[in-house]
């Protein structure tokens, strides 16, 4: 059974940068493409970028430039650094497995909350 995780969320003014950390257990980590996910109230959860096993990534046009994904496959982890943060990526981030290959079980989440 995959526990996921997810830290280091908070309230940050627009412009400032925070770091989300992605925890997993019992899995298979290192083959696993894992991807960041956020959800807005009243919107629909939302793919915001995924990294392989290898380390390449890719990210949705909203948060490309601003947001970097990496991982440690030693450590189980996967990061979020976000930087230029901006009130419309006020969500719930989540991580899970990129959606190709269906999903864990999904943790709580961390907070992100952005003032303008």
């Amino acid at each position: 059974q995959v526990r996921l995780v997810e830290s280091g969320g908070g309230l940050v003014q627009a412009g400032g940068s925070l770091r989300l950390s992605c925890a997993a257990s019992g899995s298979i980590f290192s083959i696993t493409v894992m991807a960041w996910y956020r959800q807005a109230p009243g919107k629909p959860r939302e793919l915001v970028a995924h990294i392989t096993g290898g380390g390449s990534t890719n990210y949705a046009d909203s948060v490309k430039g601003r947001f970097t994904i990496s991982r440690d496959n030693t450590k189980r982890t996967v990061d979020l650094q976000m930087n230029n943060l901006k009130p419309e990526d006020t969500a719930v981030y989540y991580c899970n497995k990129h959606p190709k290959w269906g999903y864990y079980d999904w943790g709580q989440g961390t907070q992100v909350t952005v003032s303008s």
